[in-house]
């Protein structure tokens, strides 16, 4: 089954027209997106969208042989001329079965949101599943066997990426492209980075892939940790590495403070973000859940880790510290740095970068300094993954 993208943007577009915004200003050439709009086998029209058939020249393609025109979500705007020669444009009932001419069956797929999704059945038994804009399949089960493609909103709907995967819809070998790039989007290496995490990918406008067969499918990092200072959006950005995943644990490792207004609301804002699928443990018991088998580890964060563990050892103190504290400290990162050496886990950690900042004028307030940087040098020998967050900005610095 051939798939030509006659575009891959959101429904308005990349650049929007008369758009200020910086992404709209940068984006050209490959990074100029029309709406999303399929081409299958040359049979089969996915979303009509302005200059369909222009988009199909460009792209070395005819809309000639076009036997269905199907559209997946309402149509803002001036209404989009017809070409020449195509059947009127229609959507299909949820759950209602279409058998092409041309031998493809085609069956409409309900959405929790606006639209309709479709999978595709080529002849030869290859599956194609696109969804639309903002939307992923309602009520997911266990779908037996995955598709060979899916085509989606994987940036803005990650969580519907997460319920493919989970109903085993979207397998190993799953190739899954991202379509309706908008200009909420980042560009370029920093795009791919993002869809790599999901197990995804991004084409260009007029790109020809042939769904089933086979293509190198993004490796996702095993060990990823994720530095950066006080409200870079370090947190955030871990929680994007994991957000396609059906099942994710997430290790708070700050705990509850009695009596804390600020620190309760800090607490909020990240629960409220996060995923309903995903469990939280609050517990700085890092090793035995890095030994154990079981979904991906979001930990956040190893700087209060280090605070907890230099509080058991009593490392303020400097006497405490001299007689015992820094050989038992030592004791408890070395054990934490071999669990993720040995993990077999896929692991997102968050820590702080505190080394650049004012040197704290107390002895305990140093000794902290230094040791977390320690950690973090340790911690990050682990990993395949390695990011820097500074103005909500993720410069990678190993992977």
């Amino acid at each position: 089954m051939e798939l030509t993208l006659l575009g891959t943007g959101a429904p308005d577009g990349l650049p929007r027209p008369d758009c200020p915004c910086a992404r709209c200003a940068t984006a050209r050439g490959a990074d100029a997106r029309a709406a999303t709009a399929l081409l299958v086998d040359g049979a089969l029209l996915l979303d009509l969208t302005p200059g369909a058939a222009l988009a199909a020249a460009r792209a070395g393609r005819s809309l000639s042989g076009v036997r269905q025109v199907l559209l997946t979500h309402p149509h803002d705007g001036p209404a989009v001329e017809l070409p020449a020669g195509l059947p009127a444009a229609g959507r299909v009932p949820d759950g209602r079965e279409l058998t092409l001419i041309s031998g493809h069956r085609v069956r409409a797929v309900p959405m929790d949101a606006p639209g309709t999704g479709y999978e595709v059945t080529s002849p030869d038994g290859l599956r194609l599943l696109y969804l639309p804009p903002g939307g992923a399949p309602a009520g997911v089960s266990e779908a037996g066997t995955a598709y060979d493609m899916v085509v989606g909103d994987v940036v803005g709907r990650p969580d519907g990426m997460a319920r493919l995967r989970g109903a085993g819809a979207i397998g190993a070998a799953t190739d899954v492209v991202a379509v309706h790039l908008g200009h909420e989007v980042p560009p370029g290496p920093e795009l791919d980075r993002r869809l790599a995490a999901a197990g995804a990918r991004a084409v260009p406008d007029g790109t020809t892939l042939l769904v089933g067969d086979y293509q190198s499918v993004p490796d996702i990092p095993r060990r990823t940790l994720v530095t950066g200072g006080a409200r870079s959006g370090k947190s955030l950005e871990a929680e994007r590495r994991l957000e396609a995943f059906p099942e994710v644990v997430y290790v708070a490792t700050g705990g509850t403070r009695d009596g804390d207004a600020e620190w309760a609301a800090r607490v909020s804002t990240h629960r409220n973000r996060r995923p309903g699928s995903w469990h939280t443990e609050e517990t700085c018991e890092l090793a035995p859940l890095l030994r154990g088998e079981g979904p991906p580890l979001l930990i956040d964060c190893l700087s209060l880790w280090l605070t907890d563990a230099m509080d058991r050892v009593g490392a303020w103190d400097d006497g405490t510290w001299a007689a015992s504290g820094e050989r038992a400290l030592r004791e408890r990162v070395a054990e934490l740095v071999a669990a993720v050496r040995a993990t077999r886990r896929t692991v997102v950690a968050v820590t702080n970068e505190v080394g650049a900042g004012v040197v704290p004028a107390s002895a305990a307030g140093r000794r902290f300094r230094d040791e977390l940087g320690r950690l973090n040098a340790a911690f990050a020998d682990e990993c395949e993954h390695v990011l820097y967050v500074v103005a909500g900005q993720a410069l990678v610095l190993r992977g």
